[in-house]
Order: C-alpha cells, then sequence, then structure tokens
C-alpha cells in the first residue's frame, strides 16, 4: 500500500505553525489522537490500580492496553514490558540492579557510537563494583561499528555489552543478531539502545537477540516517557532496590510509584496511529508490518533527496558513510560556519535542523567535532518533499554567503 504523507501529515496540529521538522530524533511531533487519548485518560476517573471501583478498573486497564501495544510495536511479552520515566532512568535503574551481581575481574563493554544514556549507567555502575570497562570503538570515516570489534573484547569475565541499535547522531545501525550472538556465546547479556532505530524499522526483540531493549515513545509520536522489554524470565532474576509495600511481581517490581496513566495511555494511541499508517487488516502487529514497511521506503527515498542534494553544495561535509545500514538521518556541517550559527540561520527560515553532541558526546569526539557537534536533519513519518527542498535551499543559501565573506 503507498504511503500517504499528505493524510498523515492531517493529523499533526504542530504542522499548522508552518515549520519543517527535522528535529524528530530529538522528539516527534504528535498526532491529534495521541493528544486526545493523554487528555481523555485526564479527563476521566482513575485511581490506584484495582478492581472494585470503576477508576480502579480504568487505571488498570490502560496499564493492561500499553503493555500489550508496546509488545506488539517491539515483538515482546507483555509481562516484560516495562514502564519508567526515561530510557534513561531506567537504563540506570538496571544498571544498578544487574551490577548487585558483579565484581572486581568482572566487565562490561559499552561503545563509543553511543548516545551517552547507553555509556554512563553502566560505567557507573562497573566503577561502584570495581569492574572493568571496555569501549568497542566505531569507525570515524564510515560511522560503522563492527561486530569483530566487540568480539575481541569478549572474555569470560563479560557480564554485559551494552550497544545502540541505530546511532542517534549518524543513523548507522550495527548488526544486532550477529553481536548478540558473539555476546551471548562468550556468556555475557546484551543491552540494546533502541531509541532512535524504533521509528524507523519493525522491532522484533527476539529475532535482535537482545536481552533488554530499551525506547521512548515520544521519538515515535508519543508521549514523553521511557520502555524497557525483556523477557519476563529474565526480569524475574533481577532484584532492584524498591520500597517494602511495593509488589515483587514482574514487571511491576521495577516500576517505582504510581505508573502515569495518562502518558500509557497516549502511548497505546501512538502504536495504534503508526499501525494505522496505511489501510491494512489483521492483528496490531499485522497492521503495524505493512505500516512500518511503507514508512520506511519513504523515509528512505527523502533521505535518498535529501543526501543528494547536499552533496551537489559546495562546502557541506557529511559525517559517517554507513554502507550497512542507515536510518533516515544525516549529520553535516557547512564550511566557515559554527554549527550553531548553521542551526539559527535554518531555523530563521522556519527549518527546525538543530545542532549540537544531542548526547552522544564520544562519539561527537572521535568524529573530530568535539563537544559543539554539527547539524543533524532526521525524517519522520510527517516530512514530505517540500520540507526536503526548503532545508536544502536554506543550506545553499547558508553555504552562499558562507562562500562569499562581507568585507571587513
Amino acid at each position: 500500500m503507498a504511503y500517504d504523507v499528505t493524510a498523515v501529515r492531517a493529523h499533526f496540529p504542530a504542522l499548522g505553525e508552518g515549520a519543517a521538522h527535522f528535529d524528530g530524533p530529538g522528539g516527534s511531533q504528535v498526532p491529534q489522537p495521541v493528544a486526545e487519548a493523554v487528555a481523555g485518560a485526564l479527563r476521566a476517573a482513575v485511581s490506584n490500580r484495582g478492581a472494585e471501583t470503576a477508576a480502579e478498573r480504568r487505571a488498570d486497564g490502560i496499564v493492561t492496553e500499553a503493555r500489550q501495544a508496546m509488545a506488539d510495536l517491539l515483538g515482546a511479552t507483555p509481562g516484560g514490558i516495562v514502564f519508567g520515566r526515561s530510557m534513561t532512568q531506567l537504563t540506570y535503574d538496571m544498571a544498578r540492579a544487574l551490577a548487585k551481581e558483579w565484581g572486581p575481574g568482572d566487565e562490561v563493554v559499552v561503545t563509543t557510537l553511543d548516545h551517552d544514556a547507553n555509556i554512563r549507567p553502566w560505567v557507573h555502575a562497573a566503577e561502584a563494583r570495581g569492574v572493568t570497562v571496555r569501549r568497542a570503538d566505531f569507525d570515524p570515516e564510515s560511522g560503522e561499528l563492527d561486530v569483530d570489534t566487540i568480539a575481541h573484547l569478549l572474555g569470560g569475565r563479560t557480564r554485559l555489552v551494552a550497544v545502540t541499535a541505530a546511532s542517534n547522531l549518524l543513523g548507522s545501525r550495527p548488526d544486532i543478531p550477529a553481536i548478540a550472538e558473539r555476546v551471548h556465546a562468550a556468556g555475557a547479556l546484551l543491552y540494546v539502545d533502541g531509541v532512535h532505530l524504533t521509528p524507523h524499522s519493525l522491532i522484533d526483540v527476539g529475532r535482535l537477540g537482545a536481552d533488554f531493549y530499551a525506547c521512548s515513545p515520544y521519538k515515535f509520536l508519543g508521549p514523553h516517557l521511557g520502555v524497557l522489554a525483556a523477557d519476563p524470565g529474565l526480569l524475574e532474576s533481577v532484584h532492584p532496590d524498591k520500597l517494602l509495600p511495593a509488589t515483587d511481581a514482574v514487571p511491576e517490581r521495577f516500576e517505582l510509584g504510581t505508573l502515569p496513566y495518562e502518558l500509557l495511555a497516549g502511548t497505546t494511541a501512538a502504536v495504534d496511529f503508526l499501525a494505522g499508517l496505511v489501510p491494512g487488516e489483521g492483528t496490531r502487529r499485522e497492521r503495524l508490518e505493512g505500516s512500518m514497511a511503507a514508512l520506511e521506503e519513504h523515509e528512505r527515498v527523502l533521505l535518498g533527496r535529501l543526501d543528494a542534494g547536499l552533496a551537489e553544495i559546495a562546502g557541506v561535509t557529511f559525517y559517517g558513510a554507513a554502507s550497512r545500514a542507515r536510518t533516515p538521518t544525516t549529520l553535516f556541517s557547512v564550511d566557515h560556519v559554527r554549527s550553531a550559527d548553521a542551526y539559527r540561520f535554518l531555523a530563521e527560515r522556519g527549518v527546525n535542523a538543530p545542532a549540537g553532541s544531542f548526547y552522544a558526546l564520544e562519539c561527537s569526539r572521535r568524529l573530530g567535532l568535539g563537544d559543539t557537534g554539527a547539524v543533524r536533519a532526521g525524517i519522520a513519518p510527517y516530512t514530505d518533499e517540500s520540507d526536503v527542498d526548503r532545508l536544502l535551499k536554506g543550506v545553499q543559501e547558508l553555504a552562499g554567503k558562507a562562500a562569499r565573506p562581507e568585507p571587513a
């Protein structure tokens, strides 16, 4: 089924402000059904979860529905879906819980390609337990992380490997199934940051081989919170710190305090919206398969248009050239222009393409961009050709001005 971006865009009130949004990797715009679901949960009577009152049953239903929706989106099990304030918070919590079983001589592996949310929690947990941290480096020319680079760091004392499913700075996608095979052969666990990949590709946690898979609904048209998916049996073996009267049941033992019911309702609505990007029949998972395939093709075409257009502009430098796979994300700079100034120049023309390291600090430094990074343009479900052309026009104008500096 063809992807009708005009029909998709009609559901996004924020687009009425007129900006071309390439800031999706930092947080997508929200369709009307998601906003209505959040508001509806806030307007209705809700209480602590239970079965006696209508308010209790409504709260319980919201949580149950959200777990099922995320399980459908990720190819996971509802009983293994954990909700939290953010992916960062969930990862810190899991790192502290897992590290209880670690000690001196043990090792964890992180990568320089990752967002810091999948580096620092493991570094801090390792430091607290006297555990050695090993770093897998990516190739700054291609932006790719080779499987063997990680494999060479594995040993009999490796306890966990943390790796991104897609770089939020470059879009490059490591071969997670191949990495998982090597990690599991070494007897270690694999923690995958799926924040940047989930909005762009159909996920199957089992096929990826991830023991833990973390993502953020606000990157795929939903509200601001985090989600962790894992096998319920694995979660049973992990014991986080919690309040004494709080349940020890999985997955609730990992969810500290009362869940934000309105955000969970919005998350379910976001998954339903993704499942309906193109008309289809069948289960929600089956409709997601069709919609995400159509979305990937739509974004692939627009990314080709963007990259080809930028390549024709003198003075533009690309970073990373992953040949294996890449999300619709482009990182670039303009000669003689600070990235922050490029960001401001484009914003003044109604093009939202921010600049920075976007918390992928070690990646940015490895690319030679320091802490200031470069301009990142990400394509989203609502991006159309006119958005891409507006960005290209703005970059062309900026590059032209930079090549003809004003006389002193």
